[in-house]
């Protein structure tokens, strides 16, 4: 075995062919040979600013042969023993999805150690214009910020960890630039468009209650997907929300809440407790909601987004996701008088003040009805409030 030298240790040469090499040892291979990083010059005088430079970047390091594995085989690895233990299943999908989809097709194969910052400020430049490969032809455009966003905090994380294990000596995307974080314009419906989104949605024997349930409880649409009788309590009018369906490589997965706060018991509204009553006596299967034709399983979360969209199609109502009517629950049960904490609760969520940024929206409605109270109230303080034109006349009357 060789004896080891220690890292950033320079070496001076000139070549048989003339020109000047400045050498350094960055690392050692497991037998303990050591790994070198090399620059080239013309003259010694013009090396020895490129070795500094090279000394100055590899400072502190000391690589190892896995160094030289590719960008690629480093987020398999990184996501699969350091990210999975740690992470929900849905969760875990999202960040393979960005890898698979959005990375590695375009420098995944690239060693670890050459990926550079450009490298990847082209990436993102091109996701944001382009979008991915494998959904270019059919979409025809770019990514969205956030989902641009979410590439770079992912690929960030990664290389964070790279730098960790010592296989790389810094973080390439530190110095990117990434697209500004622009707020997705909440839908909800109004009362009016409610009353014509159910009106829709009259006779359908597979919908009409699961879309019901959904307004009227803020539920996500993978927890209704996952309701069981076992749920209901038909006697307290409660409904215990404990799992989530969703759907990765072909198959339904039954997994836990979004949250630990997402596992809750809410009290339900008298229709929507009638409701359920009424549908357990024809039920067939453990699932409140089945999949049709298939009462074994439970209905897939997409299935119930492709039907939204068919619905608002159909009622001529605004476009808008599954989680718009979320945001139309929390919107109308903030408005009509249910307090912060209260809906935190049914919602599921930890912090109440999430609750009101995230989840309501203020409508030209609720503006009128809040400038009616503040109106009343100053009116209360000092009386019927002056007219423009008495203003005047008064004010005439002083001088």
């Amino acid at each position: 075995m060789s004896k080891r030298r220690p890292s950033v240790d320079g070496l001076i040469r000139k070549r048989s062919d003339g020109r000047w090499e400045g050498r350094i040892v960055v690392g050692h291979r497991a037998d303990g040979y050591p790994i070198y990083r090399s620059v080239f010059a013309k003259t010694q005088r013009e090396l020895m600013p490129k070795l500094n430079q090279l000394k100055e970047y590899y400072a502190g390091m000391s690589l190892t042969e896995h160094s030289k594995i590719t960008l690629g085989e480093w987020l398999d690895r990184w996501l699969t023993e350091i990210k999975e233990p740690m992470l929900r299943g849905s969760t875990m999908e999202g960040y393979r999805g960005y890898a698979d989809n959005h990375i590695k097709p375009y420098i995944g194969r690239k060693t670890l150690t050459s990926v550079t910052t450009t490298d990847i400020q082209r990436l993102y430049n091109k996701l944001k214009r382009e979008g991915r490969i494998a959904s270019r032809e059919k979409y025809g455009e770019g990514l969205a910020n956030a989902t641009v966003r979410s590439v770079h905090m992912l690929l960030h994380e990664a290389m964070d960890g790279a730098v960790k294990e010592g296989l790389i000596p810094f973080n390439p995307t530190e110095a990117t630039t990434i697209p500004k974080n622009e707020k997705t314009e909440k839908t909800i419906l109004l009362e009016s468009q409610i009353e014509t989104f159910m009106q829709a949605l009259e006779g359908d024997e597979i919908w009409h209650d699961f879309f019901y349930t959904a307004i009227m409880t803020g539920m996500r649409r993978g927890e209704i997907c996952g309701l069981k009788w076992t749920d209901f309590d038909e006697e307290h009018g409660m409904l215990h929300i404990q799992r989530s369906v969703r759907y990765a490589r072909g198959i339904y997965i039954v997994g836990e809440t979004k949250t630990n706060e997402g596992n809750r018991k809410i009290v339900l509204p008298a229709s929507v407790a009638e409701m359920l009553k009424e549908r357990r006596k024809k039920a067939l299967a453990e699932w409140i909601f089945p999949k049709p034709y298939y009462p074994e399983h439970p209905m897939m979360p997409e299935a119930a987004y492709m039907q939204l969209k068919k619905l608002l199609k159909k009622a001529g109502l605004p476009d808008m996701r599954f989680h718009d009517l979320r945001h139309t629950f929390a919107t109308h049960a903030a408005s009509n008088g249910i307090d912060p904490k209260t809906l935190a609760g049914i919602l599921g969520h930890t912090k109440a003040s999430f609750t009101l940024d995230r989840y309501t929206h203020v409508t030209t409605d609720m503006q009128r009805q809040a400038s009616g109270i503040v109106g009343n109230f100053i009116t209360d303080m000092f009386g019927e409030e002056l007219k423009p034109w008495q203003d005047e006349e008064n004010q005439a009357k002083a001088q």
